[in-house]
């Protein structure tokens, strides 16, 4: 079984920085694309960033600039560094690990999601 674990979430004034992690464990032999989706109250998740196991990244227009995704394939982690932080990047934000190849097969996997609050 694979498991996602976030950290890193908070509240903060808008400006500040927060820096996201997200630690897949399990039996993995290697993950496709890990990514950043968030979602606020009221809204539907969306998607804010993605990197895959080469390293090519691909960011919403809303975060381009201020976020900057990474990720240490050696230890199936996946970082979020979000600078300039806006009241409106107010939600929780999930990972996402698509492909995720184990010895029982591949599938994608979601993490319980972690809050961040921009106050302004």
């Amino acid at each position: 079984q694979v498991q996602l674990v976030e950290s890193g979430g908070g509240l903060v004034q808008a400006g500040g920085s927060l820096r996201l992690s997200c630690a897949a464990s399990g039996t993995i032999i290697s993950i496709d694309t890990m990514g950043w989706y968030r979602q606020a109250p009221g809204k539907q998740r969306e998607l804010v960033a993605l990197i895959s196991s080469g390293g090519s990244t691909n960011y919403a227009d809303f975060v381009k600039g201020r976020f900057t995704i990474s990720r240490d394939n050696a230890k199936n982690t996946v970082y979020l560094q979000m600078n300039s932080l806006k009241p409106e990047d107010t939600a929780v934000y999930y990972c996402n690990a698509e492909r995720v190849w184990t010895t029982g097969g591949v599938r994608n996997y979601w993490g319980q999601g972690t809050q961040v609050t921009v106050s302004s």
